[in-house]
């Protein structure tokens, strides 16, 4: 496995979660590791957060979430839309 986000706290398991979702809508097998602490909404990560693909795989999940960072919210949204049926 290779790790392509690596970060530490609440804000960056929430974003490692978004990124393994929107790896995992592009047909990339991806996976959280490191999300720790009590459960339910008191829970505190206690160490580092990774998303990790398949090696063979890196280089594309790394280019799918730079598009993701340089599209913005913006294109989040749309596509949220457009997968609802809906027009952005």
């Amino acid at each position: 496995m290779a790790t392509v986000f690596r970060s530490a706290g609440f804000a960056k398991e929430t974003e490692a979660l978004l990124i393994r979702g929107m790896l995992e809508s592009n047909g990339l097998p991806a996976f959280v590791t490191g999300v720790e602490g009590m459960p339910g909404p008191y829970r505190l990560p206690v160490r580092e957060v990774c998303v990790q693909v398949p090696e063979d795989r890196k280089n594309e999940a790394e280019c799918l979430i730079a598009e993701a960072r340089a599209a913005g919210p913006a294109a989040a949204e749309e596509a949220e839309a457009a997968t609802e049926g809906g027009e952005a």
